[in-house]
């Protein structure tokens, strides 16, 4: 009988915004694969709570860690409590994210800054505290950003999504080209629409406000029915959909994949 090696064995990983959705997946998916974790997000919520006991019940370590990554100041107690409680990470996974809706010359300059921090700022303070380390180690570390189509096709009432989106990437690229030599990757996902709790409806007007990424269909002109209708594979993505990229590029597998962007959308980008 072969034993499967587990793929994440002996790493750690820290995922941002790992309370929910895409994050929650990423988590109990690295947890199934042998990954100690640390799990950031805003608040020490309910949801934050349970995934770790979820992932300790995988077999994980797990520190669960509440942090506003928008603030360097946040995210450097973070990274000390992390290599206090590990002593390393290998891998970071930056999935926090602001996606409000507002028509271009209503968004304020507080709402366009506070986008930044959360979309983009973040991984670059979360890169800058946990780089020296991967690069000390030369062991294969990998740094994983979540973006999204926005930033390759442009879309309305989101101006500061699609700007801090699209310098995310441009801030993964550049992180490859400085950290491959020492054996650290960097890549991006873009996700498609998928079908995730939406706790903020507002910020999801093509949807009709709904609170569900399921609701609607093709034919009632829903954002999620148009989605499925324009998609090859005709559905939307699942949030384990994500974190089975995420599995790829956090582990050994993709040695040799740094500087890219994986296009998660089904198909629907063509």
């Amino acid at each position: 009988m072969v034993i499967p090696v587990m793929r994440l064995q002996g790493k750690t990983a820290l995922i941002a915004g790992g309370s929910r959705n895409i994050g929650k997946s990423i988590a109990l998916t690295f947890a199934r694969e042998g990954a100690d974790l640390v799990l950031a997000a805003r608040f020490m919520s309910d949801d934050l709570l349970q995934v770790a006991k979820d992932c300790e019940a995988l077999g994980a370590r797990v520190l669960p860690f509440a942090a506003d990554v928008g603030n360097p100041e946040q995210v450097k107690s973070l990274v000390e409590q992390s290599l206090n409680a590990f002593g390393k990470v290998d891998i970071l996974v930056s999935c926090a994210a602001l996606r409000p809706h507002k028509p271009f010359w209503e968004i304020s300059n507080d709402e366009w800054l506070g986008v930044f921090a959360v979309n983009l700022h973040s991984t670059f303070y979360l890169a800058k505290a946990l780089a020296p380390g991967m690069m000390q180690r030369r062991s294969g570390g990998s740094i994983i950003a979540l973006g999204g189509l926005a930033s390759m096709t442009g879309q309305p009432l989101r101006a500061h999504v699609v700007a801090s989106k699209t310098g995310l990437y441009g801030l993964i690229k550049a992180l490859a080209l400085e950290l491959g030599p020492y054996n650290v990757r960097a890549n991006l996902i873009a996700v498609g629409m998928i079908d995730t709790e939406r706790r903020n409806p507002e910020w999801y007007p093509e949807g009709g406000g709904v609170p569900h990424g399921k609701a609607g269909t093709e034919a009632d002109g829903s954002a999620v029915g148009r989605a499925e209708g324009t998609t090859p594979l005709g559905r939307i993505g699942t949030p384990q959909d994500v974190a089975n990229v995420a599995l790829y590029l956090a582990s050994d597998e993709s040695s040799f994949v740094t500087g890219d962007r994986v296009i998660c959308a089904g198909g629907r980008y063509m």
